[in-house]
């Protein structure tokens, strides 16, 4: 393809533009990483930059020996593992027969999907139906009540459409039934789409807050989040005599960086091994319909 001066001059302000949106978004991080690795007196007169000042892990042991972040980070693994695993298998075995043109009443369902789609309950009814499901206090409150999402089920959907239905009627001609089918076939075929939905799913379970603040009054299952909020906006550090000799050491924005660190860098180490079946279930959910 022959580049025109329109479209050299496109790339390079796209270029541009690109550029600072994504400075935009790492030099806050580069400085948040930093500041979790300075001393309180470089914090303090405001000399941290992108690049520590004064360099010392004493905010990341204090967090690392505070038994409330690891009973916060326990509950958050637990509910963005077997809250995406949940989500995946409830998404995919009803994204899957209302791909297919041969179930009945698929269009009803759709409808009703669609439904929840634009318009989302309040608050108190959702609270109402977890607490007459006995969900309250337990960590199956921020899992069960958020199995499908009504955008990633059209997303899978669009994606199963598109499969090849001389394939499926194949697998079916050779006896597999629609279970088979699904496992042996579209799973295998469909792992751009199942990882897209995998790392939204898994995002939304790990910053899960809301929920929780609603949902869970007791302590030993509160997600990570919550204690970070607690952390962040109202200074309540652990109250040990490690933690307190080390509090006369350092700063509490120190501190705050390093707790932000902290629950972040984990679904961050998540993203980069699903990087290219990401990137390629985005397109065909955006591009296919």
């Amino acid at each position: 393809m022959i580049m025109t001066r329109g479209h050299k001059i496109f790339n390079i302000v796209n270029i541009v533009l690109l550029g600072l949106l994504g400075l935009s978004m790492i030099l806050p991080l580069l400085n948040i990483i930093a500041q979790s690795f300075s001393s309180n007196v470089a914090i303090n007169a405001g000399e941290v930059g992108i690049w520590p000042v004064g360099f010392t892990t004493g905010s990341y042991k204090l967090i690392l020996k505070d038994p409330t972040i690891w009973t916060g980070f326990r509950n958050s693994v637990i509910i963005t593992v077997l809250g995406t695993l949940i989500n995946l298998v409830m998404t995919t075995t009803l994204a899957y027969p209302l791909s297919r043109p041969e179930y009945l009443y698929r269009k009803v369902i759709l409808i009703m999907v669609l439904i929840t789609l634009i318009f989302s309950a309040p608050l108190i009814p959702n609270y109402l139906l977890v607490k007459q499901l006995g969900l309250l206090d337990t960590l199956w409150a921020l899992m069960l009540p958020m199995a499908i999402s009504s955008f990633n089920l059209f997303v899978m959907r669009s994606f199963f459409v598109n499969l090849p239905v001389e394939l499926l009627d194949s697998a079916k001609i050779d006896g597999c039934g629609e279970f088979r089918v699904l496992w042996k076939i579209v799973l295998p075929l469909s792992k751009p789409a199942m990882a897209t939905m995998g790392i939204m799913y898994a995002v939304a379970h790990w910053n899960r807050y809301a929920e929780a603040v609603y949902y869970i009054n007791v302590r030993e299952w509160i997600p990570l989040q919550v204690r970070l909020r607690e952390i962040v906006f109202t200074d309540q550090f652990g109250q040990s005599d490690v933690t307190s000799e080390l509090l006369m050491f350092l700063s509490p924005e120190g501190i705050k960086m390093a707790v932000i660190v902290v629950a972040t860098l984990p679904i961050l180490l998540v993203y980069p091994f699903l990087q290219k079946h990401f990137i390629q279930g985005m397109m065909v959910g955006s591009v296919k319909s």
